[in-house]
């Protein structure tokens, strides 16, 4: 796979795991909801994130936890594009923006972002690819089924991976018939999204046959629900060495970055993971 330009940093994949930090602008995230939805504690937490060793930062101002509802376009302007304008102007460190609206997109890249992830996999807006075309930016396509309201209603897969790679596969196409380079198009199988607690375990099990698709890979289990089941740890916050466990899995599966929210620790999780399992 050919490495990634993101500013002036280099993604050279397969070589090491990368960071993603999440930085939610929201105040009803699953996990951190209200924590960082200000100005002010969003750069404070972008500080701590770089410090601990981010890759890169993902700012998001629309939930997408189960059953979240859409916010108003205008809102999640006001939450996303002070943070990354006050960023831009204090870091180089490459900067992804969480949204599934192409105007959004525009208007983070204009602002100063890098990449696009898309937990809709640009299916929520059909401008997304085009849009994402002409800005010349990479995008992640995350697989999804439905959207936050119903997704946990639409978990009924024949062979999860296959079907999951069927879709990823479409994408991908349509993302490349619209314009956006093969170099540019990260994938992410979307854990937790319209996926009952087994289906998760599979997916972990089974991430490195995505490979056959021939783009890197971003992984996210960051404290989620499934994990909240095995440690019956209601509290997302404390699910930090679930979480590392199973990143360690994502990374044995040749998981290519991983989104997650306790960075400083996730960093020493993934020193030890690539000495043992990149070649």
């Amino acid at each position: 796979m050919t490495a990634l330009k993101l500013g002036k940093y280099y993604f050279n994949w397969g070589q090491k795991t990368y960071i993603m930090g999440i930085i939610n602008v929201t105040p009803d995230s699953f996990s951190d909801g209200g924590q960082f939805n200000t100005l002010e504690t969003a750069l404070t937490q972008a500080r701590n994130l770089i410090k601990s060793g981010a890759d890169i930062l993902d700012i998001g101002g629309q939930s997408t936890r189960p059953g979240s509802q859409q916010i108003p376009l205008e809102e999640e302007l006001n939450r996303v594009i002070p943070i990354i304008k006050a960023l831009r102007q204090e870091t180089t460190i490459p900067i992804s923006i969480d949204t599934t609206r192409s105007s959004v997109a525009e208007a983070a890249v204009e602002a100063g972002a890098d990449l696009i992830n898309d937990i809709s996999g640009g299916t929520f807006d059909p401008e997304m690819f085009p849009v994402v075309a002409r800005l010349g930016v990479p995008i992640v396509i995350m697989h999804i089924r439905g959207t936050p309201q119903t997704m946990q209603q639409l978990t009924d897969y024949g062979d999860i991976i296959q079907d999951i790679s069927q879709w990823l596969e479409k994408q991908l196409n349509l993302a490349m018939k619209a314009g956006i380079k093969r170099s540019h198009l990260i994938i992410d199988p979307g854990i937790g999204f319209a996926k009952t607690y087994q289906q998760n375990l599979e997916l972990l099990r089974r991430l490195g046959e995505f490979r056959r698709l021939g783009c890197p890979m971003l992984v996210g289990v960051s404290r989620k629900s499934f994990i909240g089941h095995i440690l019956q740890e209601n509290d997302p916050k404390q699910r930090i060495w679930g979480t590392a466990a199973a990143c360690c899995s994502a990374i044995a599966q040749k998981a290519d970055v991983l989104r997650v929210h306790d960075v400083a620790q996730m960093v020493d999780v993934c020193r030890v993971a690539d000495a043992i399992w990149r070649i």
